[in-house]
């Protein structure tokens, strides 16, 4: 019943700036953290940032901490990330997934197999 919607991807060159969303529905939305994964070609899956919405926190993973910048829009039911000065590195598709918060506290978050509901991808493509 759970249904998450990313939108936001595109093509840009590197340097270049995108603004993710994830649309939830079918959820308490204050009951859940919702991350954003990322998976290039031949790559493992990576977490990349993650927002908690009953709290407001938030967890960055290294390579994306000083560029990009995730927000909750609770009237909406809605997740953005800010993706700043993007870099090749970047390019992947993007998912955003749901979890409620207590399956995912602390470094949990970055484990994908905790999260059981999953977005259909947008493809972010950053060339040089």
């Amino acid at each position: 019943e759970v249904q998450l919607v990313e939108s936001g991807g595109g093509s840009v060159q590197a340097g270049e700036s995108l603004r993710l969303a994830c649309a939830a529905s079918g959820l308490i939305f204050e009951d859940y953290a919702i991350t954003w994964f990322r998976q290039a070609p031949g790559k493992e899956r990576e977490a990349v940032s993650s927002i908690f919405i009953s709290s407001g926190g938030t967890a960055y993973a290294d390579s994306v901490k000083d560029r990009f910048s995730i927000s909750s829009d609770n009237a909406e039911n809605t997740v953005h990330l800010w993706m700043n000065n993007l870099k090749p590195e970047d390019t992947a598709v993007y998912y955003c997934a749901a979890s409620l918060t207590t399956h995912v506290n602390g470094p949990l978050w970055v484990h994908s197999l905790r999260y059981n509901s999953w977005g259909q991808g947008t493809q972010v493509t950053v060339s040089s």
